[in-house]
């Protein structure tokens, strides 16, 4: 009995906890972002302008316009569509209990796992439906308003508090089933652009069982001296999704890696052996891969000489994104205007979905409106990735960035380089058979490096 206590206190705690940080960031969510009718946007690697078709009835320049403005002409809605198709993974409650901890939750602490998760997912996107595909639903999603997310989080919190009295579990009701949503599609690429859709989010479900989900994060995270509830960087997010990658043994993903850089410098030697190897001795295809980079834009604050770069990173199709945020606090960054970065904030919680059944709900997985911070918030400290097909494709990017970090850097050294060869301590695609020793001992000083070098993110 006295067991059955300390867990219903556990519960109440958490249940607290995410109330705090819904009353805590809501405010974020519930407020309009305007954007300038008069500078592009870029959200990785397209490009929007929101002027009016009629030249005639441009506004001034210091005017600006919310993405939910219905008068403005162009490609508003285009870029809408686009923005909600990308995967949002944010706080949530009430999920499997983490092993080896009484958590329930990840509020106040995963929002680095979360974000490394969306970059994970956007590159899943590419590689899978191409960085053209949008998904039908996404203009269906119903903006926040003034009223609906504060209202909500209170109504929300009150049903689950009362529910967790009374013993029962909060019923949800799917908006929109698999059925429904497939029998709409009129053709077979439709069809399976849409099963890839949901694939792809249940990988990244809150459950023991999910291969990229919070749990096997975690997981992965105690190899480098990390538990549940613990604050984790940028860089050594990457190692994990790295890891999480490799021992991924789903016959879908095994035409994909992750190589995350060294101290700043890709050794393309070392990523062309990882697009080249493959489990199965019959298959000669290149592997696609994602290279991860982590590096800091300056010293206690970011480098504003690094703005041109990070812009010019972001508006290349094979960009995945940067893991990143401003001190406290991690975001997906995924486009800019102007001088302002576009993200996506998992701060806000949401609950528990069973991604195991067949029609589960999407709606919680898409972002409806995007956010904007300027880049001089930024934390120094990030990641940065990016998508390659294949052996050829890595080989043009590697030259494309090459020449943007030249001509970006103002310094004497580039934020990070590409050098032909292997690396002198290459141990990144060894097989480990110990299964409790994923990393290897090299990588675990890194990571332990890391840890202690970068901020605190809550």
């Amino acid at each position: 009995m006295e067991a059955t206590g300390t867990d219903e206190v556990d519960k109440l705690k958490t249940k607290f906890i995410s109330a705090w940080n819904n009353m805590k960031y809501s405010w974020v969510l519930k407020t309009k972002t305007y954007f300038s009718r008069n500078s592009p946007v870029l959200l990785l690697g397209k490009c929007y302008h929101f002027k009016y078709e009629d030249e005639n009835k441009l506004l001034p320049a210091r005017s600006g316009c919310t993405i939910e403005d219905h008068v403005i002409a162009g490609n508003v809605e285009e870029f809408r569509k686009d923005f909600i198709s990308r995967i949002w993974l944010t706080y949530r409650e009430e999920f499997p209990q983490i092993e080896g901890s009484a958590l329930t939750t990840d509020c106040g602490w995963g929002c680095t796992l979360r974000t490394g998760q969306m970059l994970l997912a956007q590159g899943l996107l590419l590689h899978f439906l191409g960085r053209a595909w949008t998904w039908p639903d996404a203009l269906n999603i119903e903006n926040s308003d003034s009223e609906s997310w504060t209202s909500n989080t209170v109504k929300k919190f009150t049903a689950s508090f009362e529910a967790s009295l009374s013993g029962e579990r909060e019923l949800k009701t799917p908006a929109v089933s698999q059925k429904e949503t497939i029998r709409r599609y009129s053709d077979d690429h439709e069809t399976r652009n849409e099963i890839y859709h949901r694939k792809i989010i249940s990988w990244f479900g809150d459950s023991p069982l999910a291969l990229f989900g919070l749990h096997q994060l975690i997981e992965y995270g105690k190899k480098s001296g990390k538990k549940a509830g613990d604050w984790y960087g940028p860089a050594v997010v990457a190692h994990i999704l790295r890891k999480a990658v490799e021992e991924a043994r789903h016959p879908d993903l095994q035409g994909i890696t992750i190589y995350v850089a060294q101290d700043c410098t890709v050794y393309s030697s070392d990523v062309i052996d990882k697009q080249c190897t493959s489990m199965a001795s019959d298959n000669t295809d290149d592997k696609a891969v994602i290279i991860l980079i982590p590096v800091r834009l300056g010293g206690e604050r970011t480098n504003t000489d690094y703005l041109d770069f990070v812009k010019g990173i972001l508006s290349l199709e094979y960009c995945v994104g940067i893991i990143g945020g401003k001190p406290k606090q991690s975001y997906y960054f995924a486009g800019f205007q102007d001088d302002s970065l576009i993200y996506m904030d998992p701060h806000y919680c949401q609950s528990f979905v069973d991604v195991s059944i067949k029609d589960f709900p999407l709606e919680t997985f898409h972002c409806p409106s995007p956010k904007k911070m300027s880049f001089r918030k930024m934390d120094p400290s990030c990641t940065i990735g990016f998508y390659c097909r294949n052996v050829q494709d890595f080989k043009r990017a590697s030259e494309e960035i090459t020449k943007m970090l030249k001509i970006s850097s103002k310094e004497k050294y580039p934020l990070f380089t590409f050098v032909n060869g292997h690396s002198r301590d290459y141990d990144f695609t060894s097989t480990t058979t110990n299964e409790e020793d994923l990393f290897s001992e090299d990588e675990k000083k890194r990571l332990k490096r890391f840890s202690t070098e970068e901020f605190v993110l809550l």
